[in-house]
């Protein structure tokens, strides 16, 4: 019992400190900075596999930096590859929640995938969490008004007239 003040103290005090380092911006490794700045000059230049290469290099030199999965979907999505590309989206998701950018960038692989009603899902979640005028609200709106594909139907969907004939 007369432990019990000492230990709130300290209970409190490791409270506080871990939750103003949790807040701080994420620094990212400077070699891992400079294959990213390199693997976007290459994505830019449309060596997508290049670009690849320097993403993933970065992301081995520093595992935290999350922000390295976007332009890993980036490349992926321009080489036509959606399924990894979602992938890579999630991972970006799993580390940080809220990232808009993920979040959309996902909504608009999974339309390039023909799957209109789970990017709606996203588009939902970005509306509730940053608002209609978000600019990544925005821009998966417009990809999906834009969408041009017509609707797959099933074969359940889609039911014959029955015809009788005579013999």
């Amino acid at each position: 019992m007369r432990y019990s003040p000492a230990a709130a103290a300290l209970a409190l005090l490791a409270a506080v400190s871990s939750s103003v380092s949790y807040g701080a911006d994420y620094e990212p490794d400077p070699l891992a900075a400079a294959l990213v700045a390199a693997g976007k000059a290459k994505l830019q230049a449309g060596d997508t596999q290049g670009a690849t290469d320097q993403f993933e290099a970065a992301l081995t030199v520093d595992p935290g930096y999350s922000a390295i999965y976007l332009d890993l979907a980036e490349a992926a999505r321009v080489e036509g590859l959606q399924g990894k590309a979602i992938h890579y989206y999630r991972e970006a998701q799993e580390r940080d929640p809220d990232n808009f950018a993920a979040i959309s960038g996902e909504g608009e692989a999974l339309l390039e995938k023909g799957a209109l009603e789970k990017a709606r899902v996203n588009l939902s979640k970005l509306e509730s969490l940053c608002g209609e005028s978000c600019a990544e609200t925005r821009q998966l709106a417009a990809a999906i008004a834009n969408d041009s594909r017509s609707m797959v139907l099933t074969a359940e969907a889609v039911t014959p007239e029955p015809v009788i004939t005579q013999n």
